[in-house]
């Protein structure tokens, strides 16, 4: 599952492709592909169980908690560069500057991020943007809710603007493949790591609850935080990250 990110846009065509093939369930509007999301789930959720997740608790126990919040933050700050263009596209000139000046003073003063001298200084970190937020705001239907293969929760408008999201990822560029494959991976890890203790809060039927914890969290970032969010800022930010 840590190389696997290389495969996003195949599994953009992969999952398109069976949309197309799946019947619905016109009853079930929120996930009409339930029967398809459910076998996909339990595909992504055994190669968490059986890779991911044991290399997430090493990491956790190995891993002194200052040197966790630098990789957390140095990845963060890479993050800024898609917000800011996602805040460009959607017209937030305010929040545009905000995450500017992080990026330029957690990546310069802060050590290439590894410190997050701009939270100090007043600029907070923001929910964040990516391309799919960017199309909801234009008006793109979000479409229904589909599991991805490695990938995990996502609907249409998400799953289209993961090829741009990508390539506004500084990571996407490191040469050679093996540099980035790495630090895809550690990415990877270290936010599996974070959300350890959240998976406390699962109850009931994991699929379901996963489900409705990330729709509500996607609304919540599109109408940004016009929404009640149940889950927590904390569990809303690292679960529906990286899962998207």
């Amino acid at each position: 599952m840590i190389t696997l990110i290389r495969f996003r846009s195949l599994s953009l065509l992969f999952c398109l492709a069976i949309l197309g093939a799946c019947s619905s369930n016109p009853q079930n509007t929120v996930d009409p592909y339930e029967k398809w999301n459910r076998k996909v789930y339990a595909f992504n959720d055994g190669l968490d169980r059986a890779i991911l997740k044991p290399l997430a608790k090493g990491y956790k126990v190995v891993t002194p908690d200052p040197v966790k919040t630098g990789v957390g933050n140095f990845f963060d700050n890479l993050s800024e560069i898609s917000n800011v263009l996602n805040d460009i596209l959607q017209w937030k000139w305010k929040q545009a500057g905000n995450d500017s000046g992080r990026f330029i003073l957690n990546s310069t003063v802060g050590l290439l991020g590894f410190v997050d001298v701009a939270r100090k200084l007043g600029l907070e970190k923001s929910d964040g943007e990516d391309f799919g937020q960017t199309l909801a705001v234009w008006g793109v239907p979000q479409g229904p809710y589909i599991m991805l293969p490695f990938l995990g929760p996502a609907n249409v408008s998400s799953t289209a603007g993961l090829p741009l999201d990508w390539a506004s990822n500084p990571v996407a560029y490191l040469n050679p493949a093996l540099d980035r494959y790495a630090v895809a991976g550690l990415d990877l890890v270290q936010v599996r790591a974070k959300l350890l203790e959240a998976e406390d809060l699962i109850s009931g039927d994991r699929y379901t609850f996963i489900r409705d914890a990330w729709m509500q969290r996607r609304e919540f970032l599109i109408n940004d935080g016009e929404l009640d969010d149940d889950f927590g800022d904390d569990f809303g930010d690292e679960f529906g990250d990286e899962f998207e």
